[in-house]
């Protein structure tokens, strides 16, 4: 899942194909659709295969919005309305925490429920834009790489690789969330519900995280702190 950009970015003298690979490899180690599989399965459990399958194919698509439109425009949205990446960590945390606070407690998440949809019986909502999307598979560390890595891109084929880098990961994360989905069924309902919970509680550790990462970013003098 995501949680920081990595260190080791591609540096803007390399040829083309090789700043390709690593542009890919970077956005692909920090999406990580491996580490979104249980998630996904857990909050899909009650779904047919086709309408999961829907549901990655959405949140797959939603990710390539969202991380093309900061590797695009992302640098200057933030300075405009003055939004740092921290701040963005910290919030991205707080909305997935109160998420995972339901999902320990094996419910439908109300933040996501507006009254409308629960007096129109609609049990839970769609889950492939928050918390899939955004922000576990397009979240801060995601797009501040997609930025830094715009930033190297020295030329229009270089930026373009960057956005081909993207949609590949795209493609990828539909493909192996549509497969993770067939391990649910050999899970059963109660393997289901013990899954949200454990799922729940490390949807609040990650969000810990977020928050976390965000206020050391912000007030680096707490980095330096000993217990």
């Amino acid at each position: 899942m995501d949680s920081r950009p990595p260190s080791h970015y591609p540096a803007a003298p390399v040829s083309l194909i090789a700043f390709s690979i690593a542009a890919f490899s970077a956005i692909f180690s920090v999406v990580d659709p491996f580490g979104v599989v249980p998630v996904y399965i857990t909050l899909t459990g009650q779904d047919s295969v086709a309408h999961a399958r829907r549901t990655a194919l959405r949140a797959a698509i939603a990710m390539v919005v969202a991380l093309g439109a900061f590797a695009l425009a992302g640098a200057g949205i933030l300075r405009f309305f003055g939004i740092t990446i921290a701040a963005f960590r910290i919030a991205g945390g707080t909305l997935l925490f109160l998420m995972a606070v339901d999902m320990l407690r094996a419910q439908p998440s109300r933040e996501r429920l507006t009254p409308e949809e629960e007096s129109e019986g609609v049990e839970k909502p769609d889950v492939s834009i928050f918390p899939l999307a955004v922000p576990m598979l397009s979240g801060p560390g995601s797009m501040a790489t997609v930025m830094v890595l715009m930033g190297q891109a020295t030329d229009l084929p270089r930026k373009l690789a960057v956005l081909g880098a993207i949609g590949a990961c795209g493609l990828l994360t539909f493909v192996i969330l549509s497969f993770g989905k067939l391990a649910e069924r050999r899970l059963g309902k109660t393997g289901l519900n013990v899954l949200h919970r454990v799922m729940g509680l490390l949807l609040a550790a990650i969000a810990a995280q977020f928050v976390l990462d965000g206020l050391v970013e912000a007030l680096p003098g707490l980095a330096g702190r000993t217990p």
